[in-house]
């Protein structure tokens, strides 16, 4: 029987949600080890004058822990 956990991160893009989500788990890849999966807790954005100039994401990660 695997065990595992659950942490959370924050991820930001100037581009998109898309890409933070990206960023964000290609980040935790490199180390955390066993990531199976995210789930997008929370979005948000950034806005400066009236633009959108930052996009946000906390992400859930689940990782089984090594034997």
């Amino acid at each position: 029987m695997a065990v595992a956990k659950v942490t959370e991160i924050i991820s930001s893009s100037k581009k998109s949600f898309e890409h933070a989500i990206e960023k964000g788990t290609r980040r935790a890849n490199k180390t955390i080890k066993n990531v199976r999966s995210a789930w997008v807790k929370d979005q948000q954005v950034m806005i400066e004058d009236g633009e959108v100039v930052e996009y946000r994401v906390t992400l859930k990660l689940t990782f089984v822990l090594d034997r």
